[in-house]
């Protein structure tokens, strides 16, 4: 997948292209429906398809104090829009100045004059261009003038509301996220850089794989059920496979109050050899299922028996996974 970040750049690569904009944070199943339908259409007109995006999200220029934290940071937006199967993307760099262009202006400098576009798909609560001035009809009113078609699609609905990424990033930080996940359409995922261990897990519970500092969304509180992979370095293409693990979320009161916020992963069978890695190492989180919530116990023993009876719970979670897949494969 090829990426362009000027508007210039996406002139000179593009012939003629099918196109979405939007923010796409989460890349979530109302997302992929606009996708698809890109893609398919695009395919069937010989172009390129191609989504259109932003960075930072507009909302850090625009509202920085009420900016929410991100379901898909930076490079994890990429890799789920190339998983979508989009031959490119215009990640333009949002500014207050962008933000003041009206919806002629966003359609005849992006639209036309950049990527091209022969057909728009877009949601039908879609809106552009200052404050938010343009919607869907007015982009259909544009396209007849200049020369593209626009395709509207209805909301994805999941349990009886409409998939947003609002609605996902409030499940996750409620904890809930396997209704998160079907909103998505896979589990919610973290990755960060793995934290230089001290030892003290291991040495007075259970030894764990801590990430760094992580500033971008994060479950609720607790304890969860979750595959994690490591890899070298965020670019890298090496991964291990899937391991299952127990993950908590929170700040150790255990160990005394007012702690910092800290992911901390314990594989439940690390295969034979297996190293944590070393500086620039990766740690790769899908949170599958909510166990419990956190909790201060009245020793590092006790903790450390509760942990070793979450494991057992997860072991068994782990094998009835493995049993239904084939038939969830089918």
């Amino acid at each position: 997948m090829r990426v362009f970040r000027t508007l210039e750049e996406a002139a000179a690569g593009l012939a003629a292209s099918v196109v979405s904009v939007g923010n796409f944070d989460g890349v979530h199943r109302a997302h992929r429906q606009i996708l698809n339908a890109v893609h398919a259409e695009a395919r069937a007109l010989g172009c390129s398809s191609v989504a259109v995006t932003f960075t930072p999200h507009p909302s850090r220029i625009l509202h920085p104090d009420a900016a929410p934290p991100l379901i898909t940071p930076g490079d994890e937006r990429l890799r789920e829009l190339e998983a979508a199967g989009l031959d490119a993307v215009l990640l333009l760099p949002f500014s207050r100045d962008l933000s003041l262009w009206t919806p002629r202006e966003f359609a005849g400098r992006v639209l036309v004059g950049a990527v091209k576009a022969q057909a728009v798909h877009e949601g039908e609560a879609f809106r552009f261009g200052r404050r938010q001035e343009g919607d869907a009809e007015t982009l259909a009113a544009l396209g007849r003038e200049l020369g593209f078609a626009v395709r509207l699609h209805p909301a994805v609905r999941v349990g009886g509301a409409p998939v947003s990424s609002s609605r996902v990033r409030a499940l996750v930080a409620a904890g809930e996220v396997g209704m998160a996940r079907r909103l998505l359409g896979r589990p919610f995922a973290v990755r960060g850089l793995v934290a230089p261990g001290r030892g003290v897990g291991r040495a007075r519970t259970v030894p764990t794989l801590n990430l760094q500092p992580y500033e971008e969304l994060l479950p609720g509180r607790g304890v969860y059920f979750i595959c994690a992979r490591l890899g070298a370095d965020p670019g890298s293409g090496e991964r291990t496979a899937g391991m299952p693990a127990l993950t908590n979320v929170g700040v150790r009161p255990t160990f005394g109050a007012g702690g910092l916020l800290t992911v901390e992963t314990h594989l439940l069978a690390p295969p034979e050899g297996f190293a944590a890695g070393g500086p620039g190492a990766t740690l790769g989180l899908q949170f599958l299922r909510r166990v419990r919530e956190e909790r201060r116990f009245e020793s590092p023993e006790a903790l450390k028996r509760q942990i070793e009876a979450d494991s057992s719970l997860a072991e068994r979670y782990f094998s009835r996974l493995q049993r239904l897949a084939p038939r969830r494969r089918d």
